[in-house]
């Protein structure tokens, strides 16, 4: 057997680990090299305590019921060759966007928040179905269609004339899957507003370890090679082209052609012909979350929302926190037990509340380890208290908590400034400088667990199941 992989993909996050199965179908040699000790990227788990804790998944977005033919979710398991068993997802019991004196209800059907803008908005509902109907499709997401990069705010105020209204509609969206501040590019509305609103939200039983465990058995089934404590150090550049890496640890490894998940920046960084970056171009958005472990379910208190997006003002505020290490003003609220599971899955063990608020890494990792650890317990007081606002206050039931920062976030992703979203330009078609590297994930352009997975798929399809004959 040759001693050249056909394809190395760097990073074994979902985008990672899907382009690997999506190739190793086709008889691929493929090799995933993951410098973290686990899998996952941003979405992975932990245990601590005797707990399971999932990293960064509050819900699925994309949902979709079992036997639906179109759509991101079915497009994962046909493409995956996967059944809806091997995800048996959930469905969210409901969910809310609250702001000062009013609340928008929604869940995994659209009548929902059409009754609730009727009734809250009664001018506006038109101007929200018009919205709806203006909605690039899927099929358009390559960025081609001249509306892709124009303002979602200003296309939203072409049907929507209430600003509160507005800033309600875009807060979730720029929540779940928007790195660019204060505003967002109008396809990526149209890929969130379908996934949060249209599509919905949903939640394995048992968490994000039994997509990640799914994968990766099908994907080492298929022969694929995953490795682990094996960051890239180095893409080696011969003549124009990828020739392979070298690891951390000084090993060389061939390919013909490679597949970053490492974010287009950190990618190019990588490359050795490269001396120069627009460093600048990086993401800011970066998140810290609070949580909280329950003597008893948030149901048992009055909470019954699957999640909460939450902004303590009219005006929606989507910026890095400059000026201190986070911004509790807005934030979402996530209780994982508020799914409906299947019966015979019984019920998590514990109760939940997650909250995130937006956090500056830069100010996080300059802290020193007391003075961290110390600030991780201020800043957990100061996401409940503004949570609570918003909720049921559940402070005395609290039995165990756990916070993760920006540091925490750049240590499982490898991304500048521990950028959730990665960098605000996305490359759409997935190409960099040199004709046989190409990105997947969220500097792609699809973010979220199903929208990482499809950007593995597209962009193994695209480049590296179709180039044997331009190497």
């Amino acid at each position: 057997m040759s001693s050249t992989y056909d394809t190395i993909i760097i990073g074994a996050g979902m985008s990672g680990l899907a382009a690997g199965i999506r190739l190793a179908h086709f008889d691929q040699r493929v090799c995933i090299l993951e410098r973290h000790y686990t899998i996952g990227g941003l979405n992975s788990f932990y245990r601590l305590g005797g707990r399971d804790y999932d990293v960064g998944l509050h819900a699925m977005t994309n949902f979709a019921r079992k036997g639906t033919k179109k759509g991101p979710l079915a497009k994962l398991i046909r493409q995956l060759r996967f059944s809806w068993e091997d995800f048996k997802l959930a469905e969210q019991i409901g969910s809310s966007i609250r702001f000062p004196g009013v609340s928008l209800n929604f869940n995994n059907d659209i009548e929902l928040l059409e009754s609730d803008i009727a009734n809250h908005f009664p001018t506006q509902i038109d101007g929200f179905r018009s919205l709806c109907g203006s909605l690039l499709d899927y099929s358009d997401m390559d960025g081609s269609d001249p509306q892709f990069m124009r303002s979602a705010r200003e296309v939203i105020a072409e049907h929507i004339s209430d600003p509160l209204l507005i800033e309600m509609l875009i807060c979730p969206l720029m929540w779940y899957g928007n790195a660019r501040e204060d505003d967002m590019d109008f396809g990526q509305f149209c890929i969130m507003f379908r996934a949060c609103y249209l599509e919905g939200f949903g939640r394995p039983f048992k968490g994000v370890r039994v997509i990640l465990k799914n994968l990766v058995r099908r994907f080492r089934g298929l022969g694929g090679e995953l490795k682990l404590r094996s960051g890239v150090a180095r893409i080696r550049v011969d003549n124009g082209h990828a020739t392979g890496v070298v690891l951390d640890d000084g090993t060389e490894i061939e390919g013909k052609r490679i597949l970053s998940s490492a974010g287009n920046i950190e990618t190019l960084r990588l490359c050795d012909d490269i001396t120069d970056l627009e460093v600048a171009k990086a993401g800011k958005l970066s998140f810290i979350e609070s949580i909280s472990i329950l003597d008893r379910k948030p149901i048992d208190f009055g909470f019954d929302r699957t999640i909460v997006f939450y902004n303590d003002s009219e005006t929606f505020h989507w910026r890095r926190p400059d000026d201190s290490l986070c911004d509790a003003r807005t934030g979402v609220i996530c209780s994982p037990n508020n799914y409906i599971y299947d019966p015979e899955e019984g019920e998590l063990p514990d109760g939940i509340v997650r909250i995130t608020t937006l956090a500056n890494h830069d100010r996080w990792c300059s802290l020193p380890d007391e003075k961290y650890q110390a600030a991780k317990v201020s800043q957990y007081d100061d996401a409940v208290a503004s949570a609570v606002r918003f909720m049921p206050d559940f402070r005395q039931y609290v039995i165990d908590t756990d916070v993760f920062t920006p540091k925490t976030i750049r240590r499982f992703t490898w991304h500048d400034n521990g950028a959730v979203y990665g960098a605000p330009d996305k490359q759409l078609d997935g190409t960099t400088h040199l004709p046989n590297v190409f990105l997947c994930g969220t500097d792609q352009g699809f973010v979220g667990i199903v929208g990482a997975i499809v950007s593995g798929i597209s962009m193994a399809n695209r480049h590296c199941l179709n180039t044997e004959a331009a190497l």
